[in-house]
């Protein structure tokens, strides 16, 4: 097999024509309409086989039959049918997706506790915020921490993205450890921003959001971390929410 088919096969595989199915349906491309025992010898699969395979095929209107010459053929369609079907199943999903999230929501679960290690880590939480239904996030930033690790670059990447998917975010910072005059309020940026009276600054980032709770540790200790409870995020809201009042 050339690598040219290999590639094929592994990204059919990818779209679950795995296997001998992926096989059976590139040899059905590759002679565009031929008898099922023919399209079966090319992809060496066997007869009893072929017919299991060429039920599903037809099952994704990969292929239809033709009669030729008292012959039963099978002919390929368009693989555009492939992405057809990737577009009918997505919104297949996107229709069916709050139904299953109440059903995941309402279900009896347990918390949920995540550690990713590293800088990549950390770049887990800030994506798992962007990719949240929260139109506004609730965040302690411990600024130094930040600037230490994952560093500005990161963090401004994630603001950009942050504001492109149109999320607002509150901000409770510490005067104990201001840097430099960034990340203030801003309307361009969606971000509101006070200040906390405590004398002390902020070890940790802690990001609210969903049923999820999302902390980024100092660079000493050097990751992150997402904890999806619906009790525990709720209490730590309303925690944020009072110091929110009491902050200026």
């Amino acid at each position: 097999m050339s690598k040219f088919s290999d590639n094929i096969e592994s990204s059919l595989a990818s779209l679950g024509l795995s296997g001998k199915l992926g096989r059976f349906y590139v040899a059905a491309l590759k002679l565009g309409s031929a008898p099922v025992q023919q399209v079966a010898r090319e992809a060496g699969i066997g007869r009893t086989t072929a017919y299991s395979l060429l039920e599903k095929l037809k099952d994704e209107k990969l292929v239809t039959l033709v009669q030729k010459g008292g012959k039963t053929h099978m002919v390929a369609e368009n693989p555009d049918v492939l992405a057809r079907n990737l577009d009918d199943k997505q919104r297949a999903l996107s229709a069916m997706l709050p139904d299953l999230r109440s059903l995941y929501d309402n279900g009896e679960s347990t918390p949920r506790f995540q550690v990713y290690d590293g800088v990549d880590g950390i770049s887990t939480v800030l994506n798992t915020v962007l990719t949240s239904d929260a139109d506004t996030v609730r965040g302690i930033l411990s600024m130094q921490e930040l600037l230490a690790s994952p560093g500005r670059d990161v963090i401004d990447r994630f603001v950009a993205q942050r504001v492109a998917a149109g999320k607002w975010l509150h901000v409770l910072r510490s005067k104990a450890e201001e840097t430099d005059d960034i990340w203030q309020d801003s309307d361009g940026e969606l971000r509101r921003v006070r200040y906390t009276s405590a004398a002390e600054p902020f070890v940790m980032t802690l990001f609210l959001f969903d049923n999820k709770v999302g902390l980024i540790s100092s660079r000493k200790e050097n990751y992150g971390l997402i904890i999806e409870s619906s009790e525990f995020a709720k209490v730590q809201k309303a925690l944020f929410d009072v110091m929110w009042q009491a902050s200026v």
